[in-house]
């Protein structure tokens, strides 16, 4: 009963039920007999929220998985399965937050109706579609019955991406691996000779070298190592000056992920929350679209020393946004090893309200806040051991890290 009563309905059985047990008590007939009323009306009320709809009812959506701006749609079929016509009923819909309501006409017996409903996808989420709910309801608005007739579906709104050129990433890119500065007894890219030592690999032996020395000498390799991007994407709500700069960096991190893919480089991805999947394009994509910048989860150099205990990085992309102070870029090239490149890709947005960090990085006073494509030009600093770009929009960044490339 108290899911059908709404609040008319519970309004009306407190009167009800006061005024006729205040009648009895006082004796007083004529507030007894309004109560009773009161109460029958109620009863009256039930008799339109009674009885079993006889629908199948299928929810489709069109994709469960869109890009911001991409249109979606969800269709409701439902199908009359009774031998006899089906009165007209609501039907209703929850989308996300909103809600879709539409009448469903008199259907014939195995008839069937179709509604189209059109998902607003203006911005990454992940959107509950469902249950699909027909509802009853009397003339006098005292009761409500719902009954939900299929699961929720989830469609995820993955964030936009820009395709990058090649190089344009940063990436390092070779057939056989990247030399490194340590030493091993078996690669690809020769370093020196020395002197043979007991368990060496006869097979690296150089015979000439030994025959004019007189000693066994063996080869030294420098040990190459494959490309492996380490993507960090700040997730403290802090480093933002607004809500669009966190959706810029989201949408720069996935376009940096999906380059890594192209080019079957090891990627490790990292937030503020833990690691990310980078098993296949589309789990990233999913964790990435349900990414929330929360205050107090960590910033860059939290971030950073995350990433400097990932084994065999090549390359640490840090993604934040214009609030980052100069002195956390900074200790965020310090704590990563030697020889692991540091680029920091900095969102700039035009926000109306753009709160000022204690040493955060001063705009370009020549490109303030235009676009790579407007200035001619990418805003590209050191800052220690940090290569930081600053982009104002999604298509600023491939000019962005070609520059930083150089």
């Amino acid at each position: 009963m108290s899911g059908l009563l709404r609040p008319a309905g519970w309004t009306v059985l407190a009167l009800g039920v006061a005024a006729t047990a205040a009648g009895w008590v006082l004796g007083w007939l004529e507030l007894a007999a309004l109560g009773a009323a009161l109460l029958a009306v109620l009863a009256a009320a039930l008799t339109f929220t009674v009885g079993r709809q006889p629908y199948a009812v299928d929810l489709r959506l069109s994709a469960h998985r869109v890009v911001v701006g991409e249109r979606a749609l969800g269709a409701v079929v439902v199908r009359n399965t009774a031998a006899r016509a089906a009165l007209p009923a609501r039907l209703e819909l929850p989308v996300g937050a909103a809600e879709a309501a539409f009448a469903l006409p008199v259907l014939p017996a195995g008839g069937e109706h179709e509604e189209v409903v059109a998902i607003p996808t203006a911005r990454r989420a992940v959107i509950d579609v469902g249950p699909v709910r027909s509802v009853r309801g009397d003339p006098f608005g005292l009761l409500r019955r719902a009954v939900p007739w299929t699961d929720v579906h989830e469609l995820y709104v993955h964030p936009r991406t820009v395709r990058l050129a090649a190089r344009a990433a940063g990436l390092l890119h070779d057939l056989e691996g990247r030399p490194t500065r340590e030493v091993t007894t078996s690669d690809l890219s020769f370093h020196a000779l020395r002197e043979y030592l007991p368990g060496d690999d006869r097979r690296h032996v150089h015979w000439r070298s030994s025959a004019r020395t007189g000693t066994l000498m063996v080869r030294q390799y420098e040990e190459s190592r494959r490309t492996h991007l380490v993507l960090a994407l700040s997730g403290d709500a802090r480093d933002y000056a607004g809500a669009e700069e966190v959706e810029v960096a989201v949408s720069a991190a996935a376009s940096l992920a999906l380059q890594a893919f192209a080019e079957d480089a090891d990627l490790t991805a990292l937030t503020s929350g833990g690691a990310l999947p980078v098993a296949a394009p589309r789990p990233l994509l999913d964790a990435l679209t349900r990414l929330q910048a929360a205050p107090g989860t960590g910033g860059v150099a939290a971030l950073a020393r995350a990433a400097a205990q990932v084994e065999r990085a090549s390359l640490v992309v840090l993604v934040c946004g214009s609030i980052v102070p100069v002195r956390d870029l900074r200790a965020a090239g310090a704590v990563l090893p030697v020889g692991v490149r540091a680029v920091a890709v900095r969102v700039l947005t035009d926000a109306p309200e753009r709160p000022e960090a204690e040493g955060a990085l001063a705009p370009d006073s020549s490109a303030a806040h235009r676009t790579a494509e407007e200035s001619g030009r990418a805003d590209v600093r050191r800052v220690g051991a940090v290569t930081v770009v600053t982009v104002a929009a999604l298509e600023d960044l491939p000019r962005a890290l070609r520059a930083a490339a150089r």
